[in-house]
Order: structure tokens, then C-alpha cells, then sequence
């Protein structure tokens, strides 16, 4: 993880085999527990960064994925859905890739649309308001992210955990469709994902370098997103 050795890393909280068995696409050839991912939360370089954070309630995370497969699925993350915010839109979630490649699989809460978003070292993904989210491993290296999002909020996960998981499990034979939706749409692919540079977003810029800035207002305030727009 040389590329965040100057932040300094907690115990990191981990997802194991048990933790995931919920949402796996085989798990009852799951292999014995064992853990998947790692995740640092509430990370900062020091401590005039930190106190911006907690003042503007704003978490800096970093999450790696060791390559990867359990039960034929690629290594994913549990996957959850946001609240709304007070100002009636979801919370949204900012995540670059720092080594490695992603892949985003995103439903809307109602369930009308299905992305996936491919990333690779130094791309943003933006998680609009009213979208559940989970990232893939696909790859042979370790995938190594880190995201901005609110502090005002639990994820939620039930959704997923009641459903065995995204309505999409990448396999290593390919995408299978979960048979717990009764209806799935077509999966929309973005090869790259979109710049918003009104919002600081653009591909190769440092994550980390937003902290203290203006652009993160809309990780609070997601009406700032402009409503409606369409993100896909």
C-alpha cells in the first residue's frame, strides 16, 4: 500500500467469508471463513485535516480487495444503500481508485436501472443519490480505493443481505443474473466513468486533495447535485 504510506492506517475493520456468506453467489461452496477486505476508516495525514473532517462531517476512508475468488465469485464488497438526506436526495459517496482496477456495480433503489462502472487507477467513480453500490475485484492485483462521503449516516445493507446480493454476481464465467429479482434490466456498461469537473472530479486529480475545499459541500447537501440530472 505504498501509495497511502503517509497516512497513518488503524486496525482496519475486515469483511470475512462469514461476514459476506449472505450475498455470495455460491455460498454453499464458499471455502471456510477467511477475510476478503480491509477497510481504514476516519483516515487523515494530520491533524488540521482531521478537525476539517469532523467539522464538516466528512469521512476520508481507504478500502483494499485482494485478488480473488469464493465460490467462482470475484471478491466484492457487501454492498449497501444510503439514506436520504434532510434535503430529501440520498446521500451520494465519492471513491477514486489508487492502485489496481474496479468495477462499480450500481442499482437504483427502485430498481429501474443497473450500471456498471470500470475503473482503473486514478478514476473517480461518483455514487449518485437513490443508488445501492458494490465493487468488484475483477483482477489479478490487489485494488486499493479510497472515498469521501458523509459522516451524518449508517449504510444500509438489509436490501442487499434479504436479496443474496446485487441483482448481478461477476463470475469467473461470466455475469450471472440473481434469480431472488424478478425482474432484472439490461446492464449498462460505462467503460470509463464521468468527469464532473463543477464538483472537482476530474480522472487523475487526488482524492485526497478535495479535503478542504468547497467542492464536497454536495457530500451532505446531494440537492446540490441538481436534483434530476442524469448521471448515466
Amino acid at each position: 500500500m505504498d501509495m497511502i504510506r503517509d497516512i497513518p492506517l488503524p486496525k482496519p475493520d475486515i469483511r470475512s467469508t462469514e461476514d459476506m456468506r449472505s450475498v455470495l453467489y455460491n455460498a454453499a461452496d464458499a471455502e471456510e471463513d477467511r477475510p476478503l477486505y480491509f477497510m481504514y476508516r476516519a483516515l487523515s495525514k494530520n491533524e488540521d485535516d482531521a478537525e476539517w473532517l469532523i467539522s464538516h462531517k466528512i469521512r476520508y476512508d481507504i478500502t483494499e480487495i485482494p485478488p480473488g475468488e469464493i465460490g467462482g465469485e470475484y471478491v466484492k464488497t457487501k454492498g449497501h444503500y444510503h439514506p436520504d438526506a434532510p434535503d430529501g436526495f440520498g446521500y451520494p459517496e465519492l471513491y477514486q481508485v489508487l492502485s489496481g482496477s474496479a468495477h462499480y456495480l450500481l442499482q437504483k433503489k427502485d430498481l429501474s436501472e443497473f450500471i456498471l462502472v470500470c475503473a482503473l487507477a486514478g478514476d473517480f467513480v461518483l455514487i449518485p443519490p437513490g443508488y445501492g453500490h458494490v465493487t468488484i475485484n475483477p483482477a489479478d492485483e490487489t485494488l486499493i480505493m479510497a472515498n469521501l462521503v458523509s459522516d451524518n449516516f449508517s449504510s444500509e445493507y438489509q436490501f442487499y443481505e434479504d436479496m443474496h446480493g446485487a441483482a448481478w454476481y461477476e463470475t469467473e464465467e461470466g455475469w450471472i443474473k440473481n434469480p431472488a429479482y424478478d425482474k432484472v434490466l439490461e446492464l449498462k456498461v460505462l467503460e470509463r466513468p464521468k468527469e464532473y469537473p463543477e464538483y472537482g472530479i476530474i480522472r487523475g486529480r487526488n482524492i485526497y486533495g478535495l479535503i478542504g475545499t468547497d467542492y464536497l459541500e454536495f457530500l451532505n447537501k446531494p440537492s446540490l447535485l441538481n436534483g434530476n440530472r442524469k448521471f448515466f
